[in-house]
């Protein structure tokens, strides 16, 4: 990493001396890579706060909806409106996309929510290129820590900016800052408070960089055993499917940690044996004693849809059903006649 001893500008004089110049905002050359909305508040924070942006790099324009519409990237969008230069690179190894990376001349560079970088392009600027990492690391390194956090019962997580090195998630860390996570937070209350505690993070780290304040600190200094971290891969499909035989509290967990998006589904299965498919994005947690088996389903008709669990139930809150939008209890009740005959698999 080029990550120089100072942030200053150098100029020797004639006798040797070396004299150290003040380096403003607008000397910092810094280039900008993400792509969703996480990324745009905290490309925001640093134009409107007065660093250069030099140029801002983010995925490749593709169709989208029914009519396959090319959609611009959130941070696409909002690189257009303040004119900013955009790359939009296919590949990252490409010569002429380094060429062009290159005759930006950065000083920094800032990674928020992109692609995996080879060497080439994070080892490029000279005060290196750092990355805004949704978890306290080490922990919850990977491509879902919002969700991981949650999903897992934590009570805390945080922010981390750290220096982009060889292994994923791995490098010297600058900064953090915790938050809570409360009983009732689910992963899009989290990512948006993230979102807002991460731009204030990455102007600090900014600043700090720029004023030669920095004193990374390696990750190995934070953990004894590979033991003690939890991991946050990336979440699919399958990684979405409730399993009504765990305890209430790991299901309502699950639940609020995949809400609103990818979403945990179950399959409902009808007495007639068909099988539904039936996305849950909220519910809570009733604790009580039974002998039945877990998926078994109690209903009212009217408000209530509870299902059995390892230890209790889970009462329904919010669903949707294939092809349909997303109901809370009582709509779906109303329009869907369930009774007890009905179970969840």
């Amino acid at each position: 990493m080029k990550y120089a001893p100072s942030s200053s500008l150098v100029e020797r004089g004639l006798g040797g001396e070396v004299k150290r110049l003040r380096m403003d905002k607008k000397d910092l050359r810094i280039v900008f890579m993400g792509t969703p909305d996480f990324a745009v508040e905290s490309l925001k924070q640093l134009v409107e706060n007065g660093y250069n942006i030099v140029g801002v790099v983010t995925m490749p324009d593709k169709p989208a909806g029914r009519g396959y519409q090319v959609q611009f990237s959130p941070v696409k969008e909002y690189a257009l409106a303040q004119g900013l230069t955009i790359l939009q690179p296919e590949k990252l190894k490409a010569e002429s996309f380094i060429s062009e990376l290159k005759a930006l001349n950065a000083d920094l560079q800032i990674v928020i929510a992109f692609r995996m970088l080879p060497e080439v392009v994070w080892n490029m600027p000279r005060l290196g290129t750092f990355n805004l990492h949704a978890s306290l690391l080490p922990q919850y390194r990977g491509a879902a820590p919002i969700n991981w956090a949650i999903i897992n019962g934590e009570k805390e997580t945080g922010i981390t900016t750290f220096f982009i090195t060889h292994e994923i998630d791995t490098g010297k860390i600058i900064q953090q800052e915790k938050i809570p996570i409360n009983e009732t937070d689910n992963a899009e209350i989290i990512h948006d408070r993230l979102m807002l505690k991460g731009a204030e993070l990455v102007l600090q780290t900014v600043d700090a960089i720029l004023r030669n304040k920095v004193h990374p600190k390696p990750q190995s200094e934070l953990y004894q055993s590979d033991d003690e971290l939890k991991p946050a891969p990336k979440i699919f499909k399958e990684t979405c499917k409730i399993n009504f035989a765990s305890s209430t509290g790991d299901l309502y967990n699950f639940i609020r940690g995949l809400s609103p998006y990818p979403a945990a589904w179950a399959e409902l299965i009808t007495p007639e044996g068909a099988v539904i498919h039936v996305k849950i994005f909220e519910s809570e947690k009733i604790q009580k004693n039974h002998d039945v088996t877990p998926g078994t389903i109690s209903t009212d008709g009217k408000k209530a849809l509870d299902v059995a669990t390892f230890d209790g139930y889970i009462r329904l809150k919010s669903l949707q059903l294939p092809g349909k939008k997303r109901l809370s209890i009582e709509e779906f009740l109303r329009g869907f006649k369930i009774n007890d005959q009905f179970s969840f698999k």
